[in-house]
């Protein structure tokens, strides 16, 4: 079915859909006022009341990555450290040798995207540590190239290290996002030989992409998981199944299955005969329960003219990952 006008605008604009628990909720914030709280309290003695406040300004938008989304690749620690240290690498530098500070703003914004880039650690807060090293005025000044390991390293070990703590009380948030993986068995994510994949699969499918994606391994796993969990807890309502209709199980590769309706009792509580025109058991004939069939079809499948019967079977075994193959006369 297709998103209404209501769904779309929200897509359009990036309203997020996905709902997420008030407890969820409740627990990032208190994370996030952990971290930044402890942080405030070491900063006044460094950079005084106005430094501290821009300082924080950068780690504020990098608590919001911590505690809101752990388990995105930008919020991984590599990210996190790595990301905010060359961007005031880069910062420090423009605040030296750059006399004009819109010209230095903006080329230590854009240097260190690029320098975030070719050290794998994409972390947008970055981008406000490169212009705090320009903008946050003579005491930040001040403390030249010092000002990458206090306050910046200083402040990302901290904030990285309180995000541990609080999300290591909560399983599905434990941080980092491979600590999961670690801890806890190994379960198989593929239901065949053929739908396994590596982690060069992984990679592979992001090099083609070729723009960063804001998602780790694991999360995605995880995902795909849950996904398919999903995906197999769908059935068709007994209302939806029709005479002379075709329906496919889901299945792929040799599971596939695809029955056509032959006969059905005209009210919805009656049975149904069926026929198996494709996959296993083709030309096998069975009486069931309107209900009972329905929970074992996946979708419905449609009929298409022009190719035979062996080239149909053929499609849909081809197109049933996509949930929506076409069966040919």
């Amino acid at each position: 079915m297709k998103p209404g006008l209501s769904e779309n605008f929200q897509r359009l604009v990036g309203i997020e859909l996905a709902p997420v628990s008030h407890f969820e909720r409740f627990i990032s914030g208190v994370g996030g006022f952990l971290g930044i709280a402890i942080i405030v309290l070491l900063e006044r003695g460094v950079l005084g009341e106005v430094g501290a406040a821009i300082m924080v300004a950068s780690m504020g938008s990098s608590a919001v990555l911590l505690f809101a989304v752990p388990h995105a690749a930008s919020s991984q620690p590599w990210a996190v450290i790595v990301g905010h240290i060359v961007s005031a690498i880069v910062g420090v530098a423009c605040a030296k040798f750059v006399g004009d500070i819109a010209l230095a703003s903006a080329l230590a914004v854009g240097l260190s995207i690029s320098a975030m880039y070719y050290m794998r650690a994409i972390h947008p807060p970055g981008g406000a540590t490169a212009l705090t090293a320009v903008i946050g005025g003579s005491q930040v000044h001040a403390l030249g190239f010092q000002f990458v390991l206090t306050p910046v390293l200083v402040n990302t070990l901290i904030i990285v290290s309180v995000a541990v703590a609080v999300n290591a009380f909560f399983a599905w948030r434990r941080y980092p996002a491979g600590l999961s993986s670690i801890l806890l068995p190994e379960t198989p994510t593929a239901t065949n030989a053929g739908d396994a994949f590596s982690h060069s699969d992984f990679v592979s499918a992001l090099e083609k992409i070729g723009t960063f994606v804001d998602i780790s391994e694991e999360e995605f796993l995880e995902l795909r998981s849950l996904m398919r969990q999903a995906a197999a807890n769908r059935h068709l309502k007994r209302q939806d199944i029709k005479l002379g209709a075709y329906y496919s199980n889901g299945g792929e590769g040799d599971a596939l299955q695809v029955k056509r309706i032959v006969d059905a009792a005209p009210n919805e509580d009656g049975d149904v005969i069926w026929c198996v025109i494709a996959g296993k058991q083709r030309g096998m004939t069975g009486v069931s329960r309107r209900q009972e069939f329905a929970d074992w079809a996946a979708y419905e499948v449609t009929r298409a003219s022009g190719t035979s019967m062996r080239q149909s079977f053929q499609a849909i075994r081809t197109s049933s990952k996509t949930r929506e193959p076409d069966l040919a006369a």
